[in-house]
């Protein structure tokens, strides 16, 4: 079924009632203008945005079903095959998660419009760029979804049609851009750049003046002559000649003075602030060591990428289940693998968990990726120590005037 079949186009509506602020893109207090594609072209923007979404869209995704006995993979479900494989006909479950992830890291908003069949099942998501959509409220306050196709053409989406997962925002309805709430800090990043571009494009030495003792007839040929000399990272490091007692003086203030690489550094950190991320999983290690970047790593599963999970499990849970399967069926995400320490703290606290029964050799070796044991031969076992005994045994033989055995 093609994209937006089976929706009508319209004119944008007049009687919209406006549903909250909005923080925009646009010049920060550097002077830089900001947006998405502006600072993304920021290493450590690209760096914090690429570790997330490759993180989350690279973790196991299933449908499970709620029973008496727990909940269990719905491995017939329709769901399942579009989001753990391909949810549409164009990406795979890793790439679609990977877009909707840098949506939302970008832009605050993911879209995704829902494919269903005329029997109301779900054949496919496809996502919808969010610059492009506008979202408000009508004259009776129902939410309204509005998208500008490539051609200028502007088509109504029905809410339910939507899948929309919002980022951190006021009015539980749209999120708003990391990128425009913290403009000043990102333009900052990009003077910074440029900033260091512009000083080894011009040969990597302060500017100055060039002083003559006479008259000059001809002061731009003299400047002209003077940058093809000696202007470039390519001449930096040349010895310049002066003649008829010309000297050159320095006027600007090394980089050193203006702690330019100071504050390069720093927005490293500014940035990954914003974001959530360690510094060392964008490059930075200056404050990396071999004893804390384990911890930093779980850190960054817990209070980076589970957020995230949740946020987006709920939004899918919401929008793709039908009534009578909510509550019943329900998406979720395996975190597992980046909860993993180093395999001498695994070993311990699966030894803690074998010993109090409470983890069975099988148990162990699913999570190991091992193959199990067979049951014959005890693999499915829960197994405590024989020196245990129950508290109120103990406190009986103690009443009695013997020693607990």
């Amino acid at each position: 079924m093609r994209l937006f079949s089976r929706i009508k186009a319209r004119d944008k509506p007049t009687d919209a009632v406006s549903a909250a602020p909005v923080f925009y893109f646009g010049t920060s207090g550097s002077g830089k203008s900001v947006t998405a594609r502006s600072a993304i072209q920021v290493s450590t923007v690209y760096a914090c945005v690429r570790v997330i979404a490759e993180t989350i869209a690279s973790l196991p995704v299933h449908v499970y079903e709620q029973t008496e006995e727990g909940s269990k993979k719905a491995l017939n479900h329709p769901l399942y095959k579009i989001l753990h494989d391909e949810p549409n006909t164009e990406m795979t479950s890793f790439v679609w998660r990977e877009v909707m992830l840098s949506h939302l890291l970008l832009w605050g908003n993911a879209y995704c419009q829902i494919i269903r069949s005329g029997r109301n099942r779900i054949l496919g998501l496809y996502p919808l760029l969010p610059d492009h959509m506008e979202v408000d409220r009508d004259k009776n306050g129902q939410l309204t979804y509005t998208y500008t196709t490539t051609e200028g053409q502007m088509v109504s989406l029905r809410p339910e049609d939507v899948l929309h997962i919002p980022g951190l925002g006021f009015d539980g309805v749209l999120g708003y851009s990391p990128i425009a709430l913290e403009k000043n800090a990102i333009g900052l990043g990009i003077a910074a750049e440029e900033y260091g571009s512009k000083f080894f494009s011009n040969g990597a030495t302060p500017s100055g003046v060039l002083t003559h003792p006479n008259t000059v007839k001809d002061p731009g040929r003299l400047r002209e002559s003077w940058n093809k000399a000696y202007g470039g990272s390519s001449n930096s490091g040349k010895v310049a000649i002066l003649e008829e007692g010309m000297k050159f003086d320095r006027i600007s203030m090394p980089n050193n003075e203006a702690q330019f690489l100071e504050t390069r550094k720093f927005q490293v950190s500014e940035i990954c602030r914003i974001y959530r991320v360690p510094p060392h999983l964008v490059g930075d290690l200056e404050h990396a060591t071999f004893s804390n970047i384990e911890h930093q790593s779980i850190s960054f599963a817990v209070h980076t990428i589970r957020p995230w999970l949740v946020r987006i499990e709920q939004a899918i849970n919401r929008a793709l289940f039908s009534d009578k399967e909510k509550g019943r069926f329900f998406v979720q995400f395996n975190i597992d693998g980046l909860m993993r320490g180093d395999y001498k703290s695994r070993m311990e606290g699966y030894a803690i968990a074998r010993q109090n029964g409470w983890m069975s050799a099988n148990d162990i070796r699913e999570l190991e990726n091992m193959n199990p044991i067979a049951p014959e031969e005890g693999g499915n076992l829960y197994l405590v120590n024989g020196n245990m005994i129950r508290i109120i045994d103990a406190a009986a033989a103690i009443a009695a005037g013997g020693e607990p055995e």
